[in-house]
């Protein structure tokens, strides 16, 4: 990756915005993804309880920030 604002960062924050931690997942970032995803997953499970669905939105948006601003190592 070529730092912020690349293609592929981009392509990584679409991903991350249909589903939480694959942008993570597409830059090799196999731990962020992983509790990107089960950390939404489990607040849109139970969602009924309002404030994990609020949690997971927020960590839903984070994920999406994150694949987007990655500075790859150089």
């Amino acid at each position: 990756m070529a730092g912020q604002g690349s293609g592929g960062n981009v392509i990584a924050a679409v991903c991350s915005f249909f589903i939480p931690g694959l942008g993570q997942l597409v830059q090799g970032r196999l731990l962020p993804a992983f509790l990107f995803f089960v950390i939404c997953g489990t607040g849109y499970f139970f969602a009924v309880l309002i404030i994990p669905a609020v949690i997971a939105g927020i960590f839903h948006l984070w994920s999406i920030i994150d694949a987007a601003r990655f500075i790859g190592s150089r």
